[in-house]
């Protein structure tokens, strides 16, 4: 019997971890607020987008094959393709290394900035899987690093150079996340139990509550300054403002989605545990309507603004 090419591809393609890759939609952030809207500039940060994708896939083929042993004994994690034995160890190998080495090269070959950024990245994986991710509070700067890197890389791959008060925002959110998603992976180990990172031995929710204060605020705040406009080397004009209702918002939803008293309402209507959305912030982007609407109405609402904006109408 002949197996059809779907069939064989789609194991490998789902080791990949493509709902992972709207994190790096992150690169697009630059060119959309410098108002570059070109074809020649897309396709850069769509080069950039294309790289990180391979990069960060390369680390979870890799982090799949050395965890493959507790993944075979996880609920969940046992479906993954290398844990189930749909993708064999060699293959998987073979296919990190290229998408790993492929990056590299074409991020050097495109700039040496772009080039130094994803390099940058991969060893900020290196050390995130060998030590940060079990080291307290670094795991969760390791995380935000990560998301500065891909806004960077954006920024690179058009040569573009971005507002402090930008990247300043961005790191906020980024940490933000890694918040949320913690307090999330904490939940789910109160109400669950089993074995979980080991990293979530140092935390509480209260500290972690703290921690969430002091980035929301911090990130609402850098945000709003940069979209009052030129004055204080923000955005290219005051009109960006507008945005702010939305990053409030998403802020807001973001948050109550991660709330124990929603996560158990939710328990309670549906008969089963909803909670832990926020432990993987792909999921939420793709699975909450409110959520998404928002994003959509943010990068509309910069869109046309930006897009007046160059044309002199604002």
């Amino acid at each position: 019997m002949i197996t059809s090419l779907p069939s064989v591809l789609s194991p490998h393609l789902m080791a990949l971890r493509p709902r992972q890759w709207t994190k790096n939609l992150i690169v697009f952030a630059a060119p959309l607020f410098a108002s570059r809207f070109t074809v020649q500039d897309s396709l850069a940060a769509a080069l950039a987008f294309a790289l990180f994708c391979c990069a960060s896939s390369s680390f979870y083929l890799l982090n799949d094959i050395a965890d493959i042993d507790s993944d075979r004994r996880h609920p969940v994690k046992c479906k993954r393709p290398i844990a189930a034995g749909l993708v064999s160890i060699p293959v998987a190998l073979g296919m990190a290394g290229l998408l790993l080495g492929g990056s590299l090269l074409i991020s050097w070959r495109h700039s040496v900035a772009l080039g130094g950024i994803v390099t940058g990245y991969a060893l900020l994986q290196v050390a995130y899987n060998l030590r940060l991710k079990r080291t307290v509070i670094l795991d969760i700067t390791a995380i935000a690093t990560g998301f500065v890197l891909r806004a960077y890389g954006g920024a690179a791959a058009d040569r573009i150079v971005l507002s402090p008060w930008f990247l300043l925002c961005t790191g906020m959110l980024a940490l933000f996340l890694g918040v949320e998603k913690r307090k999330a992976e904490l939940r789910l180990l109160e109400t669950r139990g089993g074995r979980t990172r080991s990293v979530l031995k140092r935390y509480s929710l209260p500290l972690l509550n703290r921690m969430e204060n002091v980035v929301t605020t911090g990130a609402i705040m850098t945000y709003a300054i940069w979209s009052s406009g030129p004055q204080v080397q923000g955005a290219s004009t005051p009109w960006m403002m507008l945005t702010l209702p939305f990053v409030l918002y998403g802020v807001f939803r973001y948050q109550l989605l991660s709330d124990p008293q929603e996560i158990a309402r939710k328990t309670d209507e549906l008969g089963h545990e909803t909670g832990g959305q926020s432990e993987r912030p792909e999921e939420i982007l793709l699975q909450d309507l409110p959520i998404l609407l928002t994003v959509v109405g943010w990068v509309s609402t910069s869109f046309v603004i930006l897009s007046l904006k160059s044309q002199g109408l604002i």
